[in-house]
């Protein structure tokens, strides 16, 4: 059986290593009906001399699409406060994911998370379509359309592409269940370092660490 209804949220960062949280998540009022995420290959196509069919070699994978519609609506059906118009629900939107931020000059780092899904990015495109209106103009029902780009710092992107080496810094997303011990033995083969991964990450205790929480595990010196 399914527990409380859990709202897609949106908590915006100020640094690539998105740890510097800004402010509270954006928080929807009315879940989406669906989410698509696209993934894309490429490859070179070479026709070497004296070959008759062409030879397809990988280049890169490149980097993931999110693409969400949130739906906001003020005409009392989901919502019985009516006192705000969609205009003011969607300029809070736009603060945390589309509106420059004054220190970096640049649009905020974002998580999306909701249930499964747990996604770092960087908004690409917003469309906004009003759809009904009160009798003095203001709106009251809005359909947002958001692309959001697959984001990865610099020390996730070394960690991802060798998760076997322990002398590189790596990063994970905590999952329900997962333990400091185990995160650090799937990564240094050795459960006994969460003492210093829990220092790094300053976790008072390894015990209690929240799903879709963030970890660094630094390269270490192994120790017999």
């Amino acid at each position: 059986m399914s527990g409380a209804l859990t709202k897609l949220k949106i908590q915006a960062y100020s640094n690539p290593e998105m740890t510097d949280k800004l402010g509270d998540p954006f928080v929807t009022t009315i879940n989406p009906e669906k989410y698509s995420r696209s993934y894309k290959t490429e490859y070179n196509v070479e026709s070497p001399q004296g070959t008759s069919a062409p030879v397809i070699k990988f280049f890169r994978s490149e980097v993931q699409d999110l693409d969400l519609e949130f739906l906001f609506d003020r005409t009392g059906i989901f919502d019985k406060d009516t006192s705000r118009n969609v205009q003011q629900d969607i300029d809070d939107f736009t603060k945390i994911i589309y509106t420059l931020n004054g220190e970096e000059h640049r649009p905020n780092y974002l998580q999306v998370y909701w249930g499964t899904l747990i996604f770092n990015c960087i908004l690409y495109e917003m469309q906004i379509e009003y759809k009904l209106f009160r009798s003095d103009g203001n709106p009251i029902r809005a359909i947002v359309k958001a692309k959001f780009k697959d984001f990865i710092s610099e020390e996730k992107r070394i960690a991802k592409e060798n998760k076997t080496s322990p002398d590189l810094t790596h990063v994970r997303i905590v999952n329900a269940g997962d333990t400091l011990p185990l995160m650090c033995y799937k990564i240094y083969g050795d459960s006994k370092y969460y003492i210093e991964v829990a220092k790094v990450n300053k976790i008072n205790s390894f015990r209690t660490l929240t799903p879709g929480q963030q970890i660094y595990f630094p390269p270490i010196e192994k120790r017999s």
